[in-house]
């Protein structure tokens, strides 16, 4: 299983240039690119000496091999508060991925909260997956999901055989190799990996295993940070796909920690390609 602070880390090789190496224990059609994009936030976050992040977005333009890969970060705008940060990642002399991330420092301003986390069981009180499943096979199976422990709210007992449904997954998840982080960039990077990741189990329930004549990877991804929890091992992902249409299938997605704080929101759009095209 994968690290998430280890398998994220980024060497820096020059001003504004850095290097990361990626780990299969992150593959799902490839490397995963929510795992793409925790390794674009913290080569942001190694640039500047602002601590807080506040959002990123980021354009997934080519599927990368598990090697070495190449980060720019240049600044568009600094100053002691806030700094706007670009970053291009390349690999092989091919464009990957490029983001923006916006990161502040320390700041006073308006202090609300309207986002109350949804009326869930605690994850301790939800079986396991493998308790589950019990004597019965796992389905199709990524290296990438033994990096969590998840603790689904809903579960379908016939997976291959389901009913089309809501295209809405709610889960909680915790990271298994290491689940609490003081690092704030890799503590944003737990949610940001969520919100990139869980749009294609929601967009699934709305169809029935029989008429699944396509997949959807990523094509970008955009995370708004409102907290960080460093103590909270637990998190909520509450996903919905809300509209497929004319090959494109948008997901919306809120995590929370386990105390009951909002820690991010965003969404993500996917491309449908043929099943027919799908690795692994």
């Amino acid at each position: 299983m994968g690290d998430l602070a280890v398998d994220t880390a980024v060497e820096e090789i020059g001003p504004g240039r850095y290097r990361a190496r990626l780990s299969r224990d992150w593959e799902i059609w490839g490397p995963n690119g929510g795992y793409l994009a925790v390794i674009a936030l913290r080569a942001a976050g190694a640039h500047t000496a602002l601590r807080r992040p506040a959002s990123f977005t980021c354009h997934f333009l080519g599927v990368a091999d598990f090697d070495d890969v190449e980060i720019e970060v240049r600044a568009l705008r600094e100053s002691r508060r806030v700094a706007s940060l670009a970053v291009s990642m390349r690999q092989h002399d091919k464009p990957v991925l490029e983001a923006i991330a916006w990161i502040v420092g320390e700041v006073d301003g308006l202090e609300h909260d309207a986002a109350p986390m949804p009326a869930v069981e605690p994850p301790e009180s939800l079986p396991t997956i493998a308790e589950r499943l019990g004597d019965n096979e796992p389905g199709p199976y990524h290296k990438f999901w033994s990096n969590f422990d998840e603790r689904p709210l809903s579960w379908i007992d016939n997976w291959e055989e389901r009913e089309a449904g809501d295209p809405h997954h709610r889960c909680w998840y915790r990271y298994v190799a290491g689940d609490t982080f003081d690092d704030p960039f890799i503590d944003a990077g737990r949610a940001l990996l969520l919100l990139d990741t869980m749009g294609w189990p929601a967009a699934v329930r709305a169809y029935r295993a029989g008429d699944m004549a396509y997949y959807a990877p990523s094509i970008d991804v955009s995370a708004q940070f409102h907290a960080l929890a460093p103590a909270s091992p637990w998190l909520l992902a509450d996903v919905r796909s809300p509209v497929a249409r004319d090959g494109l299938v948008a997901a919306t997605a809120s995590v929370w920690s386990g105390d009951g704080q909002l820690l991010a929101s965003g969404g993500q759009q996917m491309l449908c390609r043929p099943m027919s095209l799908q690795g692994g």
